[in-house]
């Protein structure tokens, strides 16, 4: 059933490509989703396939409401594969990288892919009409060079990125440039400038705080994985 913005779910269809029709070099697949809102799909097709590791990072009840909860976990065969991080509104680069070294990085080691999809939605930046997040497009290049050294590390550099949500014209190209150069790996000083970068960086609240944390600790605590160091009161 197509949802939202969705008629078929490319990620979802790419991870059934890999696991179905390449089963001698592919036979884990980790998908990686932190468009802002939560991918309830990919979490349907894989809530019971202990192959596939699904990661979504969203918007806490932005859309679907009441879809993505920390309890939400798998089940059968898929217990323990399916990890939601539902950050408040309102959330930066702070939480986001703590989410990243936090659960993330950890839980794609822990699961060793051979494959890392990542559902490459941009509706968490600052200037989005859709969503409560302040990220710039500088949290989106680090998200992706994460990624990207984690399948160097675990996968041969097996990785691909599909655009997902965005919906300011005015910003949304900066966020796909940025993940672009990260997976080309362009150095920092022959990067497209982002002319709105030098402003939402230094906003108050782009650090991590103490609500944002007590979400990761949960999530890390629930899948048993390093716990977040919390920021001083």
């Amino acid at each position: 059933k197509a949802m939202g913005f969705c008629i078929f779910n490319n990620i979802a269809i790419a991870a059934k490509h890999l696991l179905t029709g390449h089963q001698n070099q592919v036979k884990k697949v980790a998908i990686v989703d932190f468009d802002v809102h939560h991918g309830n799909g990919t979490q349907d097709l894989f809530y019971e396939d202990g192959n596939a590791l699904f990661i979504s990072i969203h918007q806490d009840s932005n859309y679907p409401i009441n879809s993505g909860k920390e309890s939400d976990v798998g089940v059968n065969e898929g217990a323990g594969s399916t990890i939601n991080i539902p950050l408040p509104p309102g959330s930066g680069e702070g939480a986001y990288e703590c989410a990243f070294s936090t659960i993330v990085t950890p839980a794609l080691h822990r699961f060793q892919p051979d494959f890392i999809l990542v559902s490459s939605g941009f509706d968490a930046s600052f200037a989005d009409p859709l969503s409560a997040m302040i990220l710039s497009s500088q949290a989106f290049r680090f998200m992706a060079s994460s990624l990207v050294e984690a399948a160097r590390e675990l996968c041969q550099g097996r990785i691909m990125c599909v655009h997902e949500g965005g919906y300011s014209e005015s910003y949304v190209p900066f966020c796909g440039v940025a993940v672009i150069e990260a997976m080309l790996g362009v150095p920092m000083q022959e990067c497209v400038q982002d002319p709105f970068l030098s402003e939402v960086e230094q906003w108050a609240g782009q650090g991590l705080q103490r609500h944002q944390c007590e979400v990761i600790d949960r999530v890390a605590t629930l899948h048993n994985l390093k716990r977040p160091i919390f920021p001083p009161k």
